[in-house]
């Protein structure tokens, strides 16, 4: 237990470059005098350093979101795209947070009397001219990170309502499930999928075999995974015996 959680911190100061102590305390749930024990092994390891407040990572922080959106961007566009072709007229839809879910709004021009329910900020902006979606947008705090909203109530608001399906990203993938990197997200994630009929995964090949900080759906959560070509064989069979459809987006 407290070698993973060690890892688990380690990660989690890794991908946001810093972190207080007591934001270390609320996320891992354990007593201040624990998180300085903790925070000391690392130290000591040489995973993390030292400084006023807190504790930074000798490692790369979490990836900008405008590095992410340019990154991959065409695969991710057929993913988006292929996402896309799933909405049907009169859906009621979730659109998760993440530069690969963007990536539907340009298709969904095209569909009638669409409802968006999302925290995705940029999602919100691209509604704007599109009066063929009916947008719902999640309360909550601006997270910059992500260019999401997000909190207590944006969990909340989103229980109330009935989602057809829920077009989901991932920071990874893997035989344990579904992984996101932000405890400011998790329970939205988590939400989204409890109220959605059908689950959608949107995710790059390379997402593939990757573990971040949090699990917010098992495999069994899901119906469909829309990815590209660099799948490895052995999740194309995994997901294959597990009765989830797969598809890859840059193949006709």
């Amino acid at each position: 237990m407290k070698s993973r959680r060690l890892e688990e911190m380690n990660q989690y100061i890794t991908e946001h470059g810093f972190a207080g102590m007591d934001e270390l305390q609320t996320v891992f749930g354990v007593s201040i005098n624990t998180i300085r024990r903790d925070v000391a092994e690392l130290i000591v390891e040489g995973k993390v350093q030292k400084v006023y407040g807190g504790v930074r990572s000798k490692g790369p922080a979490l990836i900008p979101y405008e590095i992410r959106s340019s990154d991959a961007s065409h695969l991710k566009e057929m993913i988006g795209l292929r996402a896309a072709s799933f909405v049907r007229e009169g859906d009621i839809i979730f659109i998760d947070s993440g530069t690969t879910t963007l990536w539907m709004m340009e298709a969904l021009k095209n569909k009638e009397n669409i409802t968006i329910v999302t925290n995705n900020i940029e999602v919100m902006f691209r509604a704007l001219e599109q009066t063929n979606i009916r947008l719902i947008v999640l309360p909550g705090e601006l997270h910059r990170k992500t260019h999401s909203l997000t909190g207590e109530e944006t969990v909340q608001d989103l229980a109330r309502f009935n989602i057809h399906t829920a077009f989901m990203a991932a920071t990874g993938i893997s035989e344990n499930g579904v992984t996101n990197s932000s405890p400011m997200e998790y329970e939205i994630k988590k939400m989204a999928i409890e109220r959605s009929r059908r689950t959608v995964l949107m995710v790059t090949g390379d997402k593939f075999g990757v573990t971040s900080l949090l699990t917010y759906a098992g495999l069994d959560d899901l119906d469909t995974v829309i990815t590209d070509s660099s799948m490895p064989d052995r999740y194309r069979h995994l997901l294959t015996e597990r009765g989830i459809q797969w598809i890859e987006a840059d193949k006709n």
